[in-house]
This record gives structure tokens, C-alpha cells and sequence, in this order.
């Protein structure tokens, strides 16, 4: 079976966005398309078609080929959290937690793993499309590697080195990972591409032709600034670092930046309301007082995030957008935020500890090793739902008597007090009619636009601007499935 991996001369120069356009222009040429990533470190993730979960942007690679997420698609996810520590997902189960003392050792000795799941998905596509992390140039993590080079040469797949030509440099970028990894590395690298490029192509001609000349890789192409890109979910946190520009006459949705924030694609949905600005607060600020909605958001270490909430002061603006009698949503650690109490009596997050809450939910959380994984849809707000439960720990209290959602096999989700929300479920925002119910408490009506439509349309047009500006017939012979 064919098979090709995508890796880039550093993080964020558009490796995961890439590999999705591939899957679903290779997907459109016919194929059977499956996506794979070995190692991903992210806290935004997916519940998978057995139960497990896998990164946030393997899942969409996924739709891109037309297939349902499968924990195979990521044997490895570590989800960071407080303390410098990490939750090591395999399979799409928590096996534990590393620590940076333990990271390189225990990473390699899961390259026996990795190889089962690509090999499992060999044998159900025509090709595998595999994205690395990162940067083979980090030659410092070399020893060990299982989620570039290490890889690569294992499986024996061929590579295609992305740089990102919008951030400068990117001659060097190219030139210097030819330079500084090792033989045997850069004879896995059978060419490069050139990403995010603005304006006309003719320009770069010479850098073009510089890059094949000193690294001895020919190029398959110049892609465009890919604008559809914005349209699909977030899932690297690099996003959150770049400050959004309120605009005026809009009312806004105020979510403030955690620092083990989670899952924060859940707010993506929102962006698709013309009469609604998604503003994301980093720290060393305050949260809009004109704010319409609060959403405190997941996070994968609830009670160290609680405690920076408290330390920016977040939580003074909060009870003062309470007393307005503003909307307050809180999404899964949020939720837990939210109530009167949380205990973590066995050290899941790190210490054993037991905090205050918010106050603002007659509720209290109890943290626990069981994590729930799961596919759910039902009722909340009077509009039908759907979504994924990806949680650890039991919320229970009197506030649970009047509960967010009721589900389709009878079990209740989170409870509501006032204007105060609060749900475990995380996707609520992709339905048109919740994203209704949600803006018509604060007088807005919503738009009806069909989320997933949205992004598998996305999609298309990203899958066309690569077919127009990549060599694709040239990376299908390269991965073995060309004629």
C-alpha cells in the first residue's frame, strides 16, 4: 500500500491543514484515504468511532477522506498538563502520565505500538497520508523520535519537508534542516513544498530554484495563502496567541485563555453567526465588561487553571458579569468551575488538592481516574443536540436537578441556575438549532448555517487550491500509488 509523510521546518508552518487538502484531493481522485499521525501533543481531541480519542486534527483528516476517526489514526497523544507532566493517551486509552524526565525513553519504547496502527490502516486504504510534528531539524529530540525521522525510517515512508514561506526565512528553513540532520534522515526527504504564499508565484521562481539547487530535493509546488483554512477547527493552541480585532455593532462572546485550555474548538461553531464577535482574552487582560456571553472553556487541568483564573483576576470579572445578569457557559473543566467545590483526593491533575469553586452552580466535582469517552446526542435549551463527552470526574449537587441537557438514553447532563450554563458535553455549537437557542437569550437570531457542511466545504476548497498548485500526480508516485 502507498503511503506519504508530511513534515514541516517547524510547528505551525501548516502541516495539519496540508495533509487534510491531500486526504480529500486524493480522496476525490478516487482513492481510499486514510490519515495517520504518531505522535501528536495537543489538548484539543476527538472521541473516536471504538471509543477511544485521538487529536483534534487527526479527526478532521479524517473527514477529509470521508472516513470515521479512529484511535489508530493517533497511537499517541499527550495531553499536557500541570506540573510539567503529560497524559499519555496509546490507542486512545490514558495509559498514565509522563514527565520531562521520562518523555525520551518512554516515547521510543512506543514505537512498537505506532507501527501496529499504521500497519492496521495499510491494510484498509489505498494510501496513508501521515503528518509529523514538529521539526526533523530538532535534532536534540532526534534519539528516540517516533514522530518524524524515527518513523519515517521505520515504516520506510517517504517525506515531503513544508516550509512556511508568510513567517520570512524560509530558503534557510529549508536549506538548514538539509544541513544540519544526518545522511540517512535526508535521504528520506524526496522533496519540499512551499506554504502560505502571498501574491505571485513567478516572484519566488529563483528562491525556487535555489532551494532544489543547495538541497538536492526537487519541489513539488507553491501553495497559496489557503483563506478556507480559517473555516476549520482549531487545533493548535499557537492560534490562541494571535489577538483578535473586536469589530463594531457586533455583541460579544468572551472566552478567556486558560493555560491548559482544552478542546477550545468547541467555540468554532460561533465564528459562522454574522451578528457575533468571538473574542479570545489572554492573560494580562481583562474580560470585556460589554461582554453578551462568558464561556469558561475545558481544560485538562481544572483546578491549576482555576487557580490562574483567580490570579488574572478573571474571576472578579466573572461575578461581576453575574450581577449583570450576563450569560455565563461553562464547557466540561469550565463546567466544574463553575460549582461550589472541587476535589482531586488521588493526585489525578498532579497534587492531591481540594479548591473553592466559582460558586456561581450549586454543584461540586470529584476528580477520578475513569475518563468518559463518548458519543451522545439528545435535547437542551428545546433544541436537539448532539456532541462527545471527554471527561474525568463526577459532578453531583442539588444544581443537577435542573439540568443543561437530557440525553437520548435518559441520562441528564449539567445543570443551569439563572443565566449560568453548565455542560460536560463538548460539539453543542456545531447544531444551527442549539447555536439558536444559545444567541436567542441574548436577542440574537441565528444564522441556521450547517456547521460540518461549512468544513467539508472548507475542505473542497483547499483540496482544489493543492490540485491547481501542487504537483499531485508527482506526490502519488512518490507515495507508490501513481500510475
Amino acid at each position: 500500500m502507498a503511503a506519504l509523510m508530511l513534515q514541516g521546518t517547524g510547528s505551525d508552518v501548516g502541516k495539519s491543514v496540508l495533509v487534510a487538502g491531500l486526504c480529500r484531493a486524493f480522496s476525490n481522485h478516487g482513492l481510499r484515504v486514510l490519515p495517520f499521525k504518531p505522535q501528536n501533543m495537543s489538548n484539543n481531541a476527538a472521541v473516536t468511532i471504538d471509543g477511544g480519542e485521538i487529536g483534534r486534527a487527526q479527526a478532521l483528516q479524517a473527514i477529509a477522506c470521508r472516513a470515521l476517526p479512529h484511535s489508530d489514526m493517533n497511537p499517541v497523544l499527550l495531553k499536557p498538563q500541570a506540573d510539567r507532566t503529560s497524559q499519555l493517551i496509546v490507542h486512545g486509552r490514558v495509559r498514565g502520565t509522563l514527565g520531562s524526565g521520562n518523555f525520551r525513553e518512554a516515547r521510543g519504547a512506543l514505537m512498537t505500538e505506532v507501527l501496529e496502527s499504521y500497519e492496521r490502516l495499510r491494510s484498509q486504504c489505498d494510501i496513508v497520508v501521515v503528518e509529523g510534528a514538529g521539526s526533523p531539524a530538532e535534532i536534540n529530540l532526534r534519539a528516540g523520535d517516533i514522530a518524524n525521522m524515527g518513523f519515517a525510517r521505520a515504516a520506510n515512508v517517504p517525506v515531503v519537508l513544508i516550509g512556511d514561506i508568510d513567517r520570512g526565512g524560509v530558503i534557510a528553513s529549508l536549506v538548514g534542516t538539509r544541513a544540519v540532520i544526518d545522511t540517512e534522515d535526508a535521504a528520506m526527504i524526496r522533496g519540499f513544498l512551499i506554504n502560505k504564499f502571498r501574491g505571485d508565484p513567478a516572484l519566488f521562481e529563483d528562491g525556487y530554484r535555489e532551494i532544489e539547487t543547495r538541497s538536492g530535493w526537487p519541489g513539488f509546488g507553491v501553495i497559496p495563502w489557503l483563506a478556507a483554512a480559517s473555516r476549520l477547527p482549531s487545533e493548535d493552541a499557537v492560534i490562541l496567541e494571535r489577538p483578535a480585532d473586536p469589530r463594531e455593532g457586533r455583541k460579544l462572546i468572551a472566552c478567556p485563555i486558560l493555560p491548559r485550555i482544552s478542546n477550545f474548538d468547541d467555540l468554532d461553531p460561533l465564528k459562522l453567526e454574522p451578528g457575533l464577535e468571538l473574542v479570545m482574552v489572554p492573560p494580562g487582560r481583562p474580560i470585556p465588561a460589554e461582554a453578551a456571553i462568558i464561556i469558561l472553556p475545558g481544560s485538562k487541568a481544572t483546578i491549576a487553571d482555576l487557580g490562574a483564573l483567580r490570579r488574572e483576576g478573571w474571576d472578579i470579572d466573572i461575578k461581576a458579569h453575574h450581577r449583570r445578569g450576563g450569560l455565563i457557559v461553562g464547557l466540561c473543566g469550565g463546567y466544574q468551575m463553575l460549582g461550589k467545590r472541587i476535589a482531586d483526593p488521588l493526585g489525578i491533575e498532579g497534587a492531591p488538592a481540594e479548591v473553592e469553586g466559582l460558586g456561581l452552580l450549586d454543584v461540586e466535582t470529584i476528580l477520578s481516574p475513569a475518563k468518559i469517552l463518548r458519543h451522545v446526542h439528545g435535547q437542551a435549551l428545546g433544541a436537539a443536540i448532539e456532541g462527545y463527552e471527554m471527561h474525568m470526574g463526577e459532578t453531583v449537587g442539588p444544581g443537577i436537578a435542573s439540568p443543561f441537557a437530557i440525553l437520548a438514553d435518559g441520562a441528564q447532563d449539567g445543570a443551569v441556575e439563572g443565566h449560568v450554563i453548565g455542560s460536560y458535553l463538548h460539539g453543542l455549537f456545531a447544531s444551527p438549532d442549539m447555536r439558536r437557542a444559545l444567541l436567542a437569550r441574548i436577542g440574537l437570531a441565528g444564522s441556521g448555517r450547517d456547521y460540518a457542511a461549512d468544513v467539508d466545504a472548507a475542505l473542497d476548497e483547499i483540496a482544489a487550491e493543492l490540485s491547481a498548485h501542487a504537483d499531485i500526480d508527482g506526490l502519488l508516485r512518490l507515495a507508490g500509488a501513481g500510475a
